[in-house]
């Protein structure tokens, strides 16, 4: 009875039950079922796999795979049963034949079964498989033939066409084409049985499994199977040889005989009925005897179906239509056509097909050629009702959207109509009244409708009906070549007619004042189609063109056709016709006459009433028409006016130049037309009839005639429009009367565009421009649309204007004029070749990159105008590359625009904006020649030597640098350096917009070398040759040096940083170092370093590490230096670059120094430079370089000599503004020496040399105590740094340094430092950093000591307590404040609180520091508490923690609440890291984690009193409100590796804030607010409860989830952590815990009582309420057991403790009570939860005491003033 999931006993090896009932069955019965799971079917095939123990021995031929797979076949799943179906095609194709053959006796079965399947996907995919298992077995199938072949000839003809193709594939496997019939003929019966059981006796429960196939998958199927075994009769019928197809007429009599067969043309489901249709069609073909018999039955159903317009049944309907009336020539009998057929035909044409006239009107013509007589009497009703109704099918909604549609029925009415007339050209009254009819009702008609429809013009009527003259007219003899008929007089009368009501209605159209403009653009279409129907006719044809797609050969494509002969040789007329490439022209007379006559009714109507859409009329008709008759006719018309100008001129001879001179140009001359293409259209149409001479000399008077320039671009670019015109008018367009008349143009332009009237007539001016740009830009066989000189001078009017607008830019508006200029450039530059050779196109292309490379602020220029300009420029640098015969000459574009870049940069102040375009302009600029690709190399190699200053420039703009970098090198020791006697301004960054030159310089040099990289070869030890960038490395090493200078100054203020970001962009932060060679930057950059010393040094410095030099390249470093003896005599540059050296030098080289430095500094007296070989000793040194002990003594001995001999030297009690660099360097170099000496080698220091060092410190203490005024300047820093890390040494040696050691130390050391030089540092250093914030009020001050508040900071926290607590800070007290601690103690508190919102982050992190070692002692100071006031009548007691720090805290709050006023709970405040707003919130986070401290450090009944204060103020509230928008939402501890297994948060890693560094500074603030809120829920945990209580839903969920996921379980831990590891020891009493279970058991025993208590702690403690249940207990009554649990659980859900602290708290409650003193009656409790006191207000009637707390309580909430147990009045 197990379940499908139930877990199954470990081995347990019994099968399952019906496993076990098939092995009974087979053990007793003996006998083998057919197949698993379904009874006997009777049948002797065998029906499914064997599956059962024992079917081996039958069948071993089926694989086990194969059977698992055939098996699941039947499955219910649809994804399991087409997985198993994929995989058995897979393994028929993979498996041997033998195996597959073991399959074949079970498949017939499955296939009939699955080939049916509901879901598509398995059908499809079963015909793939079973094309795979045909493939593999070949002929073993035939056994088997018999019962897949039905199912399998459904398949075929499956609805979902895939699945069919995939059948008739597996099909075309199996047989080839020859053998497909004898196969089919094999199976013939087989095949008719499961088809007509299907259509007969099967139904849709039948089908399918009533109770697990859902209704409509029943019907679906069962329509699907229907319509594929109707298809299937077609199919098995047209692949049948003609023999079979006899045997099976009888077969398919019985199935035509049943009622039910017939019923399917009514079918619901029009693929049923569809499909019925198409198996009619294939009966009429194959059986037509079958068809005659059953022709009663047939022909009404099929006859009388065609109103059925479904889009699946129309086409197999009106194809079985054809076939019956070809078939079965009585058909008309069983069917009265005039009333079942003809009325729904009618109703079907009206209707426009119903949305199907593709399928539908190609049929028409067909079915009239079979029509008999009768059908059609009477003969002239029948056509004009037929016609009729075609053509207001054309009016029909689908008809009238659709173009497709529309031009099928025109198609289909002018071949019935064209049919109809061939029929009827006997001498017959009626056959006459029938052409008549169709031509005068019907044709005409329609062609009027179509003169105002244009969709029908684009449609195929017109090109039809002239195809139909054309033939009318080959009929009457009109053509030479063609067969002249015996109807020949007919035809001359039919087209007679056709002309002479044609012209009527064109006439009636035209002749009238306001004619229709669309009517008239019909006429002249009608008319161009008739005068060129070839043009017309590749049009259509072309847009006939379209797709189909299809899957497989469908049977449509083997069908034959049944149409009678004439119709066919019809069909196959007009398909000639139709792709004719020219099949003549009308050679009527008529047509001219009606084209001259409508001509001259146009010139009368313009000449009477000047109508502009006649003039249109007559434009189009002359672009056909251009005959000398037609022209002839118009002058002859116009002689009266036009008599006294005939002599003119001798070109008035021909008519057409008449009528353009007298006409055309009058009209074209006429102010105030605005459309004038129809004129210059009928010009051109009038030029066609003249010569090129004649051409020339019209076209020149014309263009002299002062015409609106429109105009003349309007001819112009008529002439280009062919070929042919162009060479015609090339004279004219070469011309100097053009040339001149559009040179003159431009100038005007150019005039007008600089003035203030920029915009008076812009239209006129844009016809204009547009006239320049067209004829600049337009070229005929590489030559100039007009004359070169013309060309050139154009060209230098343009660059003039373009250069005085650079000037001008701020007057007058002059976007239009240089837009203008833009267009014109821009089709020149890209459509003519060579056109850059002239010397005024490079002139034209340098003013357009100098604008290009300005900023807009200076050019004012849009953004649109701007991109035009940019795309105009590279268009002129690719035509002026591309040119083979270009050089790079002076003078030339690239020299000139190399030699005002370079002055922009060394000249201009340029800010990041203008350096921005500067660099696009000529990174696009190098880009453009790059894209040229062979050329490319040497442009760019000039262009770059040009770009590049010379060797005086370069050291110009690097002198020019701001030299406040040396201050982090400086102090950061990185870099000795001296200085000039500088101010404190000079040390203050001047905050400027505008970019040092050297930086704009480097930034655009190595954009381009960057760019050239690609077609330039760049490292010059590869390649030696004039084909590299010249300088290229001493271009790179100035980059480093910008790079350098960037990084030095600490990417800081924002002009550095923007400029970095720059170059970052621009992809030049690594200084393009890869493109030259390591050795030789490296020797550019030391032999720099060597002479110029200062930031080169740590230019080389940074290279030599960034590229890890010392392992790749150590012979080059050390190659640099040659021997180290080159460092002497030493000078200050040398120094610079030996410190950067040294720790890359050899041990021996270092020892060499090491000796001539001693050497140096022993012998000082005659030594000029003691502070070189001081640097020299203490760099080696530093290098780890070993040196013997006596040799440190000799030096020693030497510095304490210059004590004694060189005071001044030391600078003791000096005035430090007054010291030089040099001075002061010395005196810090010593610092170092005797710092060194401290760490590495405190052995070599006897007594002597101790006092010397530590007095030295203490004097050099005091003089910089003396000069906090002096910090501005950096050597000064530098001074007190050095001095504040000696003292950080000294005070780690003697706390931190080994015993053995300081036992080797003078026995009087320890103590004279202990006892005094302890004292005397702090004494000094502890007022520095207030000295410092009040000489230096502002923090973002340049000159501000940072560094020396951050050194001072790290030796103050070394301090120690007692020195804090005795400390001799000048006295500070605060008016009105209350407090309880020493006079030393607050006056250290309200010295150092307000420092911890001073905005510099190592003193806030110093001052917390000291706080922090002096909280733990102040809650000593307030005693027992709250005590002054009386304990009668008020509620809890509270007491304030120190009112300094809570001062500081408040306006930490207010400033908290201000900045993150916009954040969610739950959403994280990004903070900028050492912004105001960091220091703000910083400030808040170390007061509260100094509060905590406090807190923490409180004894149980003092933290009620403060945790109550801390409550009435609601200042944790804020907290907790703030800590949850610090918060990050993800806490992971950063630079976590993916090995590790547990991930670390900001919760388990405790927090270092530590003073001197800030390299974790940007998740420093988050870290520090998880670390609050932790010290939060673990010291105030009531609190956190009872705040998170009161929170609404969305703030409470978000919390809790927050402190699930990061906080409960390290607190949980650490809780169960501190219960076992707990010293605290209690009477009767013992604490154990559970980690596993986070519980606690405390189980107290006194005499014969015995108590036992778990406690669990939530899962989201300390939020949720901590549960205390009942263990064992003996000798409590139920009710006082219930009071204790009750107590406890109080306690630890309400103090502000541990789980430690609470039990405690309980155990003295229950002491107390064995005491004999009683509960409370309100709490029920000795000792209060909160304040810890005892019941002493006792009631005088009851004698019941309570505690005060809870009196008042009971008070205030029931408004009473009665004993809570008597109810009498409480007094």
């Amino acid at each position: 009875m197990g379940g499908k999931n139930k877990q199954r006993t470990k081995g347990n090896v019994r099968p399952s039950s019906s496993g076990r009932a098939a092995d009974v069955l087979t053990r007793e019965g003996g006998v083998i079922p057919g197949f698993v799971g379904f009874g006997s079917t009777g049948t002797s095939e065998l029906s499914y796999v064997p599956a059962v123990h024992g079917a081996e021995d039958i069948d071993n031929l089926v694989d086990a795979d194969f059977r698992l797979v055939l098996r699941k076949m039947s499955k219910r799943d649809v994804v399991t049963r087409l997985k198993a179906v994929q995989d058995f095609g897979s393994m028929c194709q993979e498996r041997d034949a033998e195996e597959v053959k073991g399959v074949l006796p079970y498949w017939p079965r499955i296939y009939c079964k699955i080939s049916a399947d509901h879901d598509r996907r398995i059908r499809e995919a079963t015909q793939q498989a079973f094309e795979q298992l045909v493939l593999k077995v070949r002929r073993s199938l035939a056994p088997f033939l018999k019962s897949l072949m039905g199912h399998w000839i459904l398949s075929q003809c499956d609805t979902y066409t895939p699945a069919a193709s995939a059948a008739c594939q597996a099909f075309q496997a199996a047989f080839s084409p020859t053998k497909q019939p004898e196969a089919l003929s094999f199976c013939k019966d087989e095949i008719l049985n499961v088809l007509q059981d299907i259509l007969l006796k099967e139904t849709a429960d039948t089908l399918s499994d009533p109770q697990s196939v859902t209704e409509d998958e029943r019907e679906a199927k069962y329509v699907r199977m229907i319509t594929s075994s109707l298809l299937g009769v077609k199919r098995l019928l047209s692949l049948l040889l003609q023999n079979d197809r006899v045997v099976l007429e009888q077969r398919l009599a019985n199935l035509l005989a049943s009622g039910k067969f017939w019923k399917y043309s009514k079918h619901k489901a029009p693929q049923v009925r569809g499909a019925f249709f198409e198996m009619m069609c294939a009966l009429c073909e194959f059986t037509p005897g079958l068809v005659q018999a059953e022709a009663a039955r047939l022909c009404p159903i099929v006859l009388l179906s065609i109103d059925d317009t479904d889009p699946v049944v129309l086409p197999p309907v009106w194809e079985a239509v054809l076939h019956v009336v070809s078939a079965i020539p009585d058909c008309w009998i069983h069917v009265n056509a005039k009333k079942g057929f003809l009325p729904k035909l009618w109703t079907l044409l009206k209707e426009g097909g119903k949305g199907m006239a593709k399928s539908l009107h190609p049929n028409l013509m067909p079915l009239l050629s079979k029509l008999p007589q009768q059908v059609m009497d009477p003969s002239l009703d029948f056509y004009t009702t037929f016609f009729s109704a075609v053509i207001q099918g054309l009016s029909s909604e689908r008809a009238a959207t659709s173009p497709s549609e529309s031009a099928v029925i025109v198609t289909s009415f002018v071949e019935c109509l064209r049919y109809c007339i061939l029929q009827n050209t006997g001498e017959e009254e009626c056959q006459g009244k029938i052409r008549t009819m169709l031509i005068l009702q019907q044709l005409l008609p329609l062609l009027e409708k179509a003169l105002t429809d244009s969709s029908l013009w684009t449609g195929p009527l017109f090109i039809m009906v002239t195809e139909m003259l054309i033939s009318w007219e080959k009929r009457a003899g009109l053509h030479n070549d063609a067969e002249v008929k015996d109807s020949k007089d007919v035809f001359q009368r039919i087209l007679a007619d056709f002309w002479e009501e044609l012209a009527l209605l064109f006439v009636q159209h035209i002749d009238k004042e306001e004619a229709d403009p669309q009517a008239l653009e019909g006429v002249a279409t009608l008319l161009q189609v008739m005068r060129y129907p070839e043009r017309a006719t590749k049009t259509h044809i072309q847009k006939k063109k379209s797709v189909k797609i299809r899957f497989s050969k469908t049977d449509e494509e083997e069908k034959s056709g049944v149409e009678g002969e004439d119709a066919e040789k019809l069909a196959q007329t007009v398909s000639k016709t139709a792709n004719e490439k020219a099949f003549g022209s009308l050679q009527t007379q008529h047509f001219e006459d009606i084209v001259c006559q409508l001509a001259q009714l146009c010139l009368v109507h313009v000449n009477e009433r000047n109508s502009e859409r006649h003039l249109v009329f007559l434009s189009l008709l002359l672009q056909s028409f251009h005959t000398p008759r037609v022209f002839s006719t118009l002058v002859d018309f116009d002689d009266n006016i036009t008599e006294d100008n005939k002599e003119k001129n001798e070109m008035m001879k021909n008519p057409a130049v008449h009528f353009l001179l007298e006409r055309v140009v009058v009209w074209l001359a006429e102010l105030g037309r605005s459309d004038t293409e129809h004129l210059v259209d009928m010009a051109f149409s009038s030029l066609y009839c003249c010569s090129r001479q004649e051409t020339m000399r019209i076209l020149n008077h014309i263009t002299m005639l002062g015409l609106q320039w429109g105009i003349i671009l309007q001819i112009i670019q008529r002439a280009c429009k062919d070929p042919e015109t162009l060479t015609n008018c090339s004279d004219w367009l070469k011309g100097s009367i053009l040339g001149e008349k559009i040179l003159g143009l431009t100038e005007e332009l150019c005039k007008a565009g600089s003035s203030t009237r920029a915009s008076s007539s812009s239209l006129s001016s844009s016809h204009s421009w547009a006239l320049i740009s067209f004829v600049l830009s337009h070229n005929h066989n590489n030559e100039s649309l007009i004359g070169e000189v013309y060309m050139e001078k154009i060209l230098e009017k343009l660059h003039t204007t373009l250069c005085e607008t650079k000037s001008l830019s701020d007057a007058g508006n002059m976007e239009p004029l240089i837009s203008f200029i833009c267009d014109v450039a821009s089709s020149f530059f890209s459509s003519v070749q060579d056109c850059i050779l002239l010397l005024s196109a490079e002139e034209l292309l340098l003013t357009i990159f100098q604008l290009t490379a300005q900023d807009q602020r200076h050019t004012h220029l849009s953004d649109s105008l701007l991109d035009k300009l940019k795309k105009v420029c590279v268009a002129g640098v690719q035509s002026l590359v591309q040119h083979c015969e270009y050089e790079f000459t002076e003078g030339g574009f690239f020299h000139s625009a190399a030699v005002w870049v370079t002055k922009q940069l060394l000249t201009v102040s340029l800010d990041i904006k203008s350096l921005q375009v500067v660099g696009a302009a000529v990174r696009s600029l190098a880009e453009t020649v790059v894209s040229i690709g062979d050329r490319a190399s040497p442009i760019l190699i000039h262009f770059f030597t040009l770009l590049t200053p010379t060797q005086s420039e370069w050291t110009r703009i690097r002198q020019a640098l701001p030299p406040q970098w040396v201050r982090i090198p400086l102090l950061s020791s990185h870099y000795r350096g001296v200085c000039e006697k500088a101010s404190k301004d000079s040390w203050r960054f001047r905050e400027s917009k505008r970019l040092p030159a050297h930086l704009c310089v480097c930034a655009v040099l190595g954009r381009v070398a960057q760019i050239a990289a690609v077609v330039v070869p760049c490292r010059q030890e590869e390649v030696q040759s004039r084909s590299t960038l010249t300088n290229l490395t001493n271009t790179v090493s100035e980059l480093l040096y910008a790079l350098q200078w960037c990084k030095e100054l600490n990417y800081s203020p924002a002009m550095v940083s923007t400029y970095h970001n720059l170059l970052t962009e621009w992809g030049l932060s690594d200084g393009l170092q890869t493109q030259v060679s390591v050795k030789g930057l490296l020797e550019t950059l030391y032999s720099r370093s060597t002479m110029d010393g200062g930031l080169w040094c740590l230019t080389l410095e940074n290279y030599i590490k960034a590229n890890n030099l010392l392992a790749t390249h150590n012979a080059a470093v050390r190659e640099l230096y040659g021997v180290a003896d080159s460092a002497f005599p030493v000078s200050q540059t040398k120094l610079s670059t030996v410190q950067v050296l040294c720790p890359f030098m050899t041990r021996e080289d270092r020892e060499n120094l090491i000796a001539l430095a001693t050497a140096g500094l022993i012998n000082w007296q005659e030594t000029e430079n003691v502070y070189g070989c001081l640097v020299v000793l203490l760099c080696c040194l530093n290098a780890n370089t070993e040196v013997e002990e006596e040799v440190l003594q000799a030096i020693l001995a030497t510095v304490m000599e210059w004590r004694n001999s060189r005071e001044d030297w030391f600078l003791f009690s000096c005035d430090l503004s007054e010291a030089t660099s040099e001075q002061l360097n010395l005196s810090v170099e010593m610092m170092r020496f005797l710092t060194w000496l401290v760490t590495h080698c405190p052995a070599v220091l006897g007594g002597t040399q101790w006092d010397f060092l530590l007095c030295s410190m203490l004097a050099w203490l005091e003089t910089a105590s003396e000069n906090v005024g002096s910090l501005w300047n950096p050597w000064v820093q530098l001074f007190v740094c050095e001095n504040a890390s000696l003292i950080v040494k000294l005070n780690q040696f003697f706390t931190s340094s080994a015993t053995g050691v300081l036992e080797k130390l003078p026995p009087e050391l320890t103590g004279e430092w202990t006892d005094f030089f302890v004292e005397g540092i702090y004494n000094l250093l502890l007022p520095l950093p207030f000295k410092i914030t009040e000489a230096f009020a502002e923090p973002d001050d340049p000159v501000f000591p940072m560094a020396v508040l951050q050194s001072v900071g790290l030796a103050l926290t070394y301090v120690p307590v007692q020195q804090l607590n005795h400390n001799s800070l000048p006295p500070r007290f605060i008016a009105d404040q209350k407090t309880n601690l020493p006079e030393s103690l607050q006056t250290l508190l309200n010295t150092l609180c307000p420092l911890l919102l001073f905005k510099a982050r190592p003193l806030q992190l110093t001052v917390y520091h000291l706080l922090e070692k002096v909280m733990p002692q102040l809650p000593e100071c307030d005693g027992e508490g709250d005590t002054s006031k009386s304990d009668d009548d008020r509620d809890e007691p509270s007491l304030s923690p120190p009112a300094s720090l809570m001062a500081i805290l408040s306006t930490c709050e207010e400033l908290c609440d201000n900045i993150m006023a916009g954040v969610q709970v739950g959403e994280f405040a990004v903070v900028q890291p050492l912004s105001v707003e960091y220091s703000c919130i910083l400030g808040y986070l170390l007061s509260w984690k100094l509060l905590l401290t406090f807190f923490k450090s409180s004894p149980s009944h003092l933290r009620a009193h403060y945790a109550q204060y801390l409550k009435r103020s609601c200042s944790l509230n804020k907290l907790l409100l703030h800590l949850f928008k610090l918060m990050p939402e993800n806490p992971t501890y950063p630079g976590q590796g993916s090995e590790t297994k547990e991930t670390k948060t900001f919760f388990s890693e405790s927090l270092f804030l530590a003073v001197d560094k800030n390299d974790s500074v940007e998740w420093e603030l988050p870290h520090l607010a998880c670390s609050v809120y932790y010290s939060t829920v673990q010291d105030l945990p009531a609190m956190v409860r009872l705040w998170w209580n009161s929170q609404e839903k969305r703030v409470s969920t978000a919390v809790e989830k927050f402190t699930i996921k990061y906080v409960s379980p390290v607190l949980s831990a650490q809780e169960i952590s501190s219960v076992h590891t707990s010293t605290q020891m209690f009477d009767s009493m013992t604490v154990k815990a559970r980690s596993a279970a986070r519980e606690v058991i405390a189980t107290y025993s006194v005499d014969d009582i015995y108590i036992e208590l778990v406690i669990q702690l939530p899962q989201n403690y300390p939020l949720g309420s901590i549960t205390v249940e009942s263990g064992r207990r003996v000798g409590v009554a139920v009710q006082q057991w219930r009071n204790w649990m009750l107590q406890l659980s109080t306690y630890l859900t309400h103090q502000n403790g541990s789980i430690m602290e609470g039990l405690a708290l309980w155990k003295n409650n229950v002491d107390k009570r064995f005491e004999g003193i009683e509960d409370c009656m309100i709490c029920f409790s000795v000792i209060h939860g909160s304040n810890y006191s005892l019941p002493k207000k006792a009631c005088r009637t009851c004698k019941k005491k309570f505690h005060s707390a809870c009196l008042y309580k009971w008070f205030t909430s029931s408004n009473k003033s009665t004993c809570p147990l008597c109810r009498e009045t409480f007094f």
